[in-house]
């Protein structure tokens, strides 16, 4: 059975500010429908667990922080970010 994802404003918010200045829009679009994808399926493993039962999910170039609520079979995002995945760390 698939989970339902939900965007919460403020991720939904930075997701569009992050196509309005993307030169590669067709793949921040393709990225955002892989997330929700990889998300309906089987969020409990999917990405990396943090504190305070979140979870952190890197599909280059996006990362969103997210949550799930196994009982109500949910997913929230709760913030979406654009990493370069070539650039080396500092």
């Amino acid at each position: 059975m698939r989970y339902q994802v939900h965007w919460v404003a403020d991720a939904e918010a930075e997701l569009a500010a992050i196509w309005i200045r993307a030169k590669d829009r067709d793949l921040i679009t393709r990225t955002a429908f892989s997330i929700d994808r990889t998300l309906e399926m089987n969020p409990e493993n999917a990405g990396e667990s943090r504190s305070e039962d979140r979870r952190v999910l890197l599909i280059p170039p996006l990362g969103v922080t997210f949550s799930v609520s196994p009982q109500d079979r949910t997913v929230l995002v709760l913030n979406v970010w654009r990493f370069d995945p070539r650039r080396p760390s500092p």
